[in-house]
């Protein structure tokens, strides 16, 4: 069973970064994928970006596109989301999740096996 840790939220600035963490307990090569998400108070979870593990093909919500990039450390078993031009629409808490099989869509959190407790992030105006 996959374990993640997520840290690295905090409050920020409108316009400034953080950079999330997410430590993943099992060898990556059981897991095909990493996905981030996040929910604010009183709306679904949803999709923000996702890595593959081997390949290292990405992919990102609309709304982050070009603001957030993620990445992963094979040997680390880590993934990263690196944050930028953070907006108060950024507020929530942020999960990392991963993802064991190639099949179902990977920006859809049913698709998703383990998730990590959450790290809150809030960025004030």
């Amino acid at each position: 069973q996959v374990q993640l840790v997520e840290s690295g939220g905090g409050l920020v600035q409108a316009g400034g970064s953080l950079r999330l963490s997410c430590a993943a307990s099992e060898r990556t090569f059981s897991s095909y994928a990493m996905g981030w998400f996040r929910q604010a108070p009183g709306k679904e979870r949803e999709f923000v970006a996702a890595i593959k593990w081997s390949e290292g093909s990405t992919y990102y919500a609309d709304s982050v596109k070009g603001r957030f990039t993620i990445s992963r450390d094979n040997a680390k078993n880590a993934v990263y989301l690196q944050m930028n031009s953070l907006k108060p629409e950024d507020t929530a808490v942020y999960y990392c999740a991963a993802k064991r099989s190639a099949f179902s869509l990977i920006s859809s959190k049913y698709a998703y096996s383990y998730w990590g407790q959450g790290t809150q992030v809030t960025v004030s105006s």
